[in-house]
């Protein structure tokens, strides 16, 4: 058996669309297994958007201010073990 994961969604009526075709030869029965996200589900590699803006923004108060160094001394001494 072959897998294929795509993506789409659940309309009103409950009937799976998915958002382009299938490169599938000729009419195919096939097995649908359908994941849906919970509330809980939550990606640990994901930041809140909101720690992502303070981020940005204390980034670009340190580059105003000049609180960073220049690219050339990034990786001065990393080799001084």
């Amino acid at each position: 058996m072959k897998a294929i994961e795509t993506t789409g969604n659940i309309d009103d009526l409950g009937m799976l669309c998915i958002d382009r075709p299938l490169a599938i030869v000729s009419h195919s029965h096939v097995r649908i297994i359908v994941l849906v996200p919970e509330d809980t589900d939550i990606d640990p590699d994901d930041d809140p958007t909101e720690t992502v803006l303070e981020g940005l923004q204390q980034g670009f108060h340190e580059a105003i201010t000049g609180q960073t160094l220049p690219l050339s001394q990034l990786w001065d001494g990393i080799d001084d073990n």
